[in-house]
Parts: C-alpha cells; structure tokens; sequence
C-alpha cells in the first residue's frame, strides 16, 4: 500500500521518466537528467522528461555539460526544477566554489526528501 516513487542518475532518469507511469510509480526523480549530449543542445531529449505523465522533480546543476537549468524548457504542471549552484553532471563542486560539496548534498537530498514527502501526503 506504499506509494512508489521511481528515479535515476544521467541515463537513470531517462529511464525513470520513460517507465515510471508503467511501474505504477506515483512521481519521478530525475537527477542530472542528460538534456541533451555536451555540446549538442539541437539533440534534445526534453519530450521524454516532458513526457514522463507523472509529476517529476529534476534535480540539475548549473554547470552540467547535458544542460544546465536555464536550457529547460517550460516543465508542465506538476513537474518541477532544482537548480544546483556550481555542480558537474555528477554534482561535484570544484574547490574554487564559494559553497562545499557537503552544502550541495545536503540542497540535493533535502529537494528530493521535501519534494517526496509532500507527493506522498497529497495521495
């Protein structure tokens, strides 16, 4: 009787958003969903994070070669966007970076941990 929320990393979140509604998962996790491959922002693979037919969180990092948050598109209702200050495609934070990695980590697993607690209360 729990709800089932699915999600990946990279190919993961593709994955996620193209099977989830199939799993009868409740929502998406997307994490560094790959818009598109770096330096190709004309392959875009936004229709199937669009697509998904579950809400969906997107978690994406401002310096992530596949596409940053400002490459989105407008997300549908129900889907929403994350951005992450200073993070690589695997959310890794130079050294230079006025915040730490344990400051992403914590933005990254408190978006989805507050981003799944209140999916599962509205059911």
């Amino acid at each position: 009787g729990l709800p089932l929320v699915v999600g990946g990393r990279s190919a993961g979140a593709r994955v996620a958003c193209r099977t989830g509604a199939a799993t009868g998962a409740v929502g998406v996790v997307a994490l560094a969903f790959p818009l598109h491959p770096p330096g190709k922002p004309e392959k875009s693979r936004a229709e199937e994070l669009l697509d998904s037919g579950l809400p969906t969180l997107v978690v994406q990092s401002a310096a992530d070669p596949f596409g940053g948050p400002g490459e989105f598109p407008e997300l549908p209702a129900g889907h929403e966007l994350v951005g992450v200050p200073y993070g690589s495609h695997g959310f890794e934070v130079p050294k230079r970076a006025p915040v730490g990695q344990d400051e992403v980590l914590d933005l990254i697993c408190g978006a989805v941990g507050d981003w799944v607690l209140a999916l599962v209360r509205r059911r």
